[in-house]
């Protein structure tokens, strides 16, 4: 991830200040490492709703403790997305727990309600019509997107990874996200 020594004393200035309470503080942190938050917990989840959820607890208890944070031991950045990367692994394993128990209740009914080949057959038919809508879209349009929702990148990280002003980069997200919507929504 694209990353520079004076954006991490920035972070770093920030959650000192946060750790005194500073609402401002906060508000900079949020739009420094929300979206980079948001991008790793998707990673990890695979579900954009329950990566929101993960980011807002995260960002919650970057508030909650962030006098805890020690320079010493890595950057302000690291440590707000261990903190992530453990809510979101423990969001997978809670779900993963929830699943195995209702395998096995499943196995002691007779009658299933769903069919779990018919569900899987869906899921990778919906996967390849997204990369098939995803290959439609123009380079320019694709590249922001796959950096920012499977590598996790903000748009400033975006921009500067690709050489392009943060609002082009925006801007062609929006388009390509609209395009996508369409694609998908037209069907196989």
């Amino acid at each position: 991830m694209p990353h520079s020594p004076e954006r991490s004393a920035r972070v770093e200035d920030l959650l000192a200040r946060v750790a005194g309470g500073d609402q401002d503080a906060f508000s900079g942190i949020y739009d420094a490492l929300s979206g980079t938050v948001m991008g790793l917990a998707c990673r990890i989840l695979r579900d954009a709703a329950q990566a929101e959820e993960v980011t807002q607890d995260v960002m919650v208890e970057v508030w909650r403790t962030a006098g805890r944070y020690d320079p010493d031991r890595g950057t302000a950045k690291a440590w707000v997305l261990t903190l992530a990367h453990r809510r979101a692994v423990d969001r997978v394993r809670s779900a993963q727990a929830s699943a195995d128990r209702e395998q096995r209740s499943g196995v002691l009914e007779a009658d299933r309600e769903f069919d779990e080949v018919a569900e899987v057959v869906q899921d990778r038919d919906e996967q390849r019509r997204l990369y098939r809508c995803l290959a439609e879209l123009a380079r320019q349009q694709r590249v922001p997107l796959v950096l920012a929702y499977y590598r996790g990148l903000t748009y400033v990280e975006v921009a500067d990874a690709l050489s392009t002003p943060e609002g082009t980069v925006k801007s062609r997200m929006r388009a390509g996200l609209r395009q996508l919507r369409a694609c998908l929504e037209d069907g196989p």
